[in-house]
Order: structure tokens, then sequence, then C-alpha cells
């Protein structure tokens, strides 16, 4: 058996979550990825929410401008699984500043379709601590420890089916 699977949170942003053809886009590269989509919801952040979730931001010279950013439009949310899938995730979406990014790396998600370093397509956790964090801000419903008892084995040996309309896989076998 396969080692233990790492969880994570990835949050599409309301730059890309305006522009379907590029959502789309996203997903399906996460998929091509093999990245799994254990849980997933639209959220719309109050400006209170997104002050909570970048409070590690409080101060920063920025902080004022993500949070709006963040609370202007919907966002998508996934617990996302698989293999070292927080620096899976992270190498997808390129470095966080977009104009160094787009020639270092055009092809990631950042190079590709990102605009500023505030509106810069996705987040992604960055340790095991903060992911776990995270997914607790925005599934608090989502138990990190029964998920690993009863479908972790699913997800390790790849006996899952992806729901396009959820926006997720779900277990197709239970041996």
């Amino acid at each position: 058996m396969s080692q233990r699977l790492q969880l994570t949170l990835a949050i599409l942003k309301p730059d890309i979550v305006a522009n379907p053809s590029v959502l789309k886009n996203v997903w399906t590269r996460m998929l091509e990825n093999g990245l799994y989509f254990v849980m997933s919801k639209r959220v719309q952040l109050s400006a209170v929410q997104a002050e909570q979730f970048y409070a590690e931001h409080r101060g920063k010279f920025f902080q004022n401008r993500l949070v709006c950013f963040m609370s202007s439009g919907p966002v998508w949310c996934h617990i996302l699984c698989g293999d070292d899938v927080i620096g899976r995730w992270r190498r997808m979406l390129g470095p966080t500043k977009v104009l160094k990014t787009v020639f270092d790396q055009p092809d990631s998600i950042r190079g590709s379709f990102g605009l500023t370093d505030t509106r810069n397509c996705a987040h992604g956790s960055d340790a095991d601590a903060t992911a776990k964090k995270e997914v607790g801000f925005f599934f608090p419903e989502f138990d990190i420890d029964k998920w690993y008892k009863e479908q972790h084995k699913f997800f390790q040996n790849d006996l899952v089916e992806f729901d396009p309309d959820k926006l997720q896989h779900f277990a197709i076998s239970d041996t």
C-alpha cells in the first residue's frame, strides 16, 4: 500500500471564478495532474470572513486590498488529496508574484491567468498544519480523522470516481 496521502485547501479566487472558461481550464489542469477533489463548495466571503482567513496578514500594506478582493465575488474552495498534494498544487500555481511568474513559469496557473499579486487566481496551503487549519475554516463539517479512517484507503488505491456536477471524487468500491 502507498504512503499516507496529504490533504490541502485550494481556493480559486474571484478573478477566475468570474471567467467560466478559465475556471474550467484550471479544474481540468487539476484533474489531469492527478489531484483528487475530496469536497468542493462555492462560497461568498464577507469582508469579516476574508479578514479572519487572512489574519496573518493583518497590518501589512496589502491586507485591505486582499480582503476587499476576496470578498468581491464568489470563490471555489476545494479539499484536495494526493501524494505530496501541497507541493504539487503550489507548483501548479507558480509563485505569488505574477509579473515574475509570467516570465519564469508562464505555463503555471498564475503565469497563464494571473493579473496582479492580489488577483493571482488561487490559494494553496503551504504546510500540513496550515492545510488542517484552512480546511477547518472553510469546511467545519469535514472531519479529517474520520476521513483518514473511512475514506483514505479508497483514494490511496484509486478506487474513486469523479462527479463533475459535484466537483468531487467518491469511493466506488469497499475492497
